[in-house]
């Protein structure tokens, strides 16, 4: 199996490669690069809506079945609590690290002296709402539990699973069929993942090219500087979190980390979180973390704790506010990082979850909507970067959490088959 991976891999990264040449080839040659990416998209969407069926059955039977063998609703609020609070402080480390890069970059600064900015007024496209207390107990609970497994509602069913294990949990011997049943289910969907995963690197060849061909290489040359700013933050994210897993984990944390690879690399080249989520469940169990506890916390990170988004939200809106001269107070500042604090809970789901965030805190804070044009050209770029790290951020999450628990077993066989391995 591990070679199996490693393969995977490596025809990943040559996707990713061919596609890059292939979409040059296709912008610079072809009558109608646009038609080709759009053709390309299908292949793609393919494939993402393939990622998009397993989610569903496959986060509500692992937290179901994880949440009644616990057998003990304290754990599992102990464990909930524990989860939350590192993902408290990890927001904070990445709203604050956007923060300061940004200040300390200006990025936004050459967009002003170059006049670059939308004109004010300018439609962006990008829907607003601002939050308010109805519209998260609305995003939170479901109203209709198929209705939340149909939208891919992950915090919504997060919260029907919980009660339902907790349920089960609480019946005894007489729920045991049923969770054994459930079980079943999970096993299933693993081996589901398994198949739709054969198709990645061709997801990944489609995906990259139709970029390129739409876009063309010159969009990362125009905003080359501004990329590589985000990317340097992104670096910098990755050796805080690696860092502070270290302080909790050891040098086995690498380890984690080299496990994570391959999902790591799927969310990148899919710029896509949700895509990675069965691959990344997979890779928490070969590190030693028991399934009841991973299929619990991960599915919660997925919409509490995306790092890598987070930080952009904080780099994004003062960058846009910066290549309109807007000057903002760091009371401002802070102000708004504690709205992203916020507003960023729950995105997981949220299509171009990044930028309706963004949009909703520009309106607060009287930042011109139309700056987010200037980013539009090269957000799937960029949201490559921050699917990659929200995949990070999760997996080191809910190993610490396994550790304080308890629940982080020796390091499995690396031939152990996660596939079919009971969850325990």
């Amino acid at each position: 199996m591990n070679t199996n991976r490693n393969r995977l891999t490596t025809y990943i990264l040559i996707g990713l490669a061919l596609g890059v040449v292939l979409g040059y080839i296709a912008n610079t040659t072809f009558a109608n690069p646009a038609g080709f990416a759009d053709t390309m998209s299908l292949v793609t969407t393919m494939f993402l809506r393939l990622i998009k069926m397993i989610i569903a059955p496959l986060v509500f039977a692992t937290l179901v079945v994880g949440i009644a063998r616990m057998g003990d609703a304290k754990e599992v609020g102990r464990i909930g609590v524990k989860a939350l609070g590192w993902f408290v402080i990890a927001s904070i480390i990445s709203l604050a690290l956007g923060l300061v890069l940004v200040n300390l970059f200006r990025p936004g600064d050459a967009m002003f002296a170059a006049g670059m900015a939308p004109p004010v007024g300018t439609a962006s496209g990008i829907a607003t709402t601002g939050l308010t207390l109805k519209e998260f107990i609305t995003h939170l609970i479901p109203a209709s539990i198929v209705d939340g497994m149909a939208k891919n509602e992950i915090l919504q069913i997060v919260v029907f699973s919980m009660f339902f294990g907790t349920a089960a949990a609480a019946v005894g011997a007489r729920a045991t069929p049923m969770i054994d049943a459930i079980d079943g289910v999970a096993h299933v969907m693993l081996k589901v993942t398994a198949y739709v995963m054969n198709f990645a690197p061709i997801a990944v060849f489609a995906a990259v090219a139709g970029v390129i061909a739409k876009s063309g290489l010159g969009v990362l040359q125009t905003y080359g500087i501004f990329m590589a700013e985000f990317y340097l933050g992104i670096v910098l994210l990755w050796v805080i979190l690696i860092l502070v897993g270290m302080a909790f984990l050891g040098p086995r944390v690498l380890r984690l980390i080299g496990l994570l690879k391959e999902p790591t690399i799927l969310a990148f080249t899919c710029a896509s979180s949700e895509a990675a989520f069965p691959k990344t469940l997979e890779g928490l169990e070969k590190f030693g973390v028991k399934n009841r506890l991973a299929a619990f916390v991960l599915p919660i990170g997925y919409s509490f704790n995306l790092d890598g988004s987070m930080m952009y939200c904080t780099f994004a809106t003062v960058f846009i506010a910066q290549a309109y001269g807007i000057e903002l107070p760091m009371s401002t500042q802070i102000m708004m990082m504690l709205v992203l604090m916020l507003t960023s809970k729950g995105m997981a789901g949220v299509p171009r979850a990044s930028l309706v965030v963004i949009a909703a805190t520009l309106a607060q804070f009287n930042i011109p909507e139309a700056g987010l044009l200037l980013l539009l050209g090269i957000d799937h770029f960029l949201d490559m970067a921050r699917s990659a790290t929200n995949v990070i951020g999760n997996g080191i999450a809910t190993a610490v959490v396994a550790k304080w628990e308890g629940d982080l077993e020796p390091e499995p066989s690396p031939n152990k088959d996660i596939a079919t391995s009971p969850l325990r």
